[in-house]
């Protein structure tokens, strides 16, 4: 077993500024990496994610809280005593040795014999796919072999849990891609427990089991990939996660013999049904923020009645698929739809949304307003 557990983990610093006095990195996080999962931790840059790990590793001092590793208190533990291995983003190899010599070095520090350490190696070197570069200094290397060696040099001492700090950060796109499905299946492989940072939600989404999106020090959500994306708990979440980005509208829910929803410019004025009565009743005049992700707004082509009509600010044709870009008030929303040339910058579109998949937040704090009335209803196009 290698469960690890975080028990209301901070991290402080004290003093970090002579204006701000003590300083939360990391706030009252508590949650389980369950034995063999690969949990993602994701989240802007600053939001405490590498300090977490780092506190995991025992690079980091943990200020408040507990961490267990199969059930064994490790706070005081030092790195080695963990029983962890750990990817760098900037790989952290010996430039002097070879790739054989980087892979051998942390089982020669514990004494392994030639033979073990032989058979070690290869079989990792076979596992990557990097049996031809042993012998090949690294610098000799494209950034993916090097990537390949320093995940190697982790594997190769088979610890209990394995960390990886933003080890895809420094490759190009394409490289980025191969190597998510690469470490998709090492981890079928080696079947072993893996924690993964990363700031990439496409990372993120790819190749977490489940993922605990941070910000500003705290947990904001822990949930598989298709939860996060379908059941948000707050827009930051929802915004988070997805690309492109969901939308957001400013605007109030008003009562004129139903319950309807009009944003801020009021441009855009559409029924809620009957369905959502009960739950967003009592926001009646309240400001509150719909949430729709660009695939569920439609342009209406029939001549029926749509929900607004928005100017068209800009397009990209991805191939596949269309982005359009509306302007609503002093916003922009982007609606997502197959790939087609029949429209303009400057066109008038009429819109409908699809009310299945609406969200609404309250607009003070973010927190999304329980509908779950709404996943039976049907889209209630207008």
């Amino acid at each position: 077993m290698a469960e690890v557990i975080l028990q209301n983990i901070s991290k402080i610093y004290s003093d970090v500024d002579k204006h701000m006095g003590r300083h939360k990195a990391v706030d009252d996080i508590s949650f389980t990496v369950y034995d063999k999962e690969f949990m993602v931790l994701v989240g802007p840059s600053g939001c405490g994610k590498s300090t977490l790990l780092r506190m995991i590793a025992g690079l980091e001092e943990i200020s408040e809280g507990n961490l267990l590793i199969d059930g064994k208190r490790m706070n005081e533990m030092t790195p080695r005593q963990r029983d962890i291995a750990m990817v760098f983003q900037n790989y952290a190899l010996y430039p002097h040795m070879t790739v054989y010599d980087n892979m051998a070095f942390g089982l020669k520090l514990q004494n392994f014999s030639k033979a073990d350490i032989k058979s070690r190696v290869m079989e990792t070197a076979q596992l990557l796919e990097i049996e031809d570069e042993l012998y090949k200094k690294p610098k000799t290397l494209s950034g993916g072999q090097r990537q390949r060696v320093a995940i190697g040099r982790a594997i190769i001492r088979r610890p209990k849990v394995f960390l990886f700090d933003e080890p895809l950060s420094n490759l190009d796109a394409k490289l980025r891609s191969q190597m998510r499905i690469e470490l998709q299946r090492l981890h079928r492989e080696i079947n072993a427990t893996m924690i993964y940072v990363t700031h990439d939600q496409t990372e993120a989404m790819t190749l977490g089991h489940r993922i605990a999106v941070l910000n500003k020090g705290k947990l904001m959500q822990l949930d598989t990939p298709m939860n996060l994306y379908e059941h948000p708990n707050n827009k930051f979440v929802a915004g988070f996660i997805g690309s492109p980005s969901m939308n957001f509208l400013k605007g109030r829910i008003i009562n004129e013999t139903g319950l309807y929803f009009e944003n801020e410019s009021k441009q855009c004025r559409f029924s809620l049904g009957k369905d959502l009565e009960a739950s967003l009743g009592s926001y009646v005049n309240t400001e509150v923020i719909l949430g729709i992700r660009p695939e569920n707004i439609f342009l209406k082509d029939d001549g029926s009645l749509s929900d607004c009509s928005l100017e068209v600010l800009a397009f990209e044709n991805m191939g596949n698929e269309q982005l359009i870009y509306l302007s609503i008030g002093s916003q922009t929303i982007i609606v997502r739809r197959p790939q087609t040339h029949e429209i303009e910058i400057g066109d008038k579109v009429a819109l409908s949304f699809s009310r299945k998949n609406m969200l609404f937040m309250v607009d003070s704090t973010g927190q999304v307003i329980d509908t779950t009335v709404l996943s039976n209803a049907g889209s209630g196009k207008l």
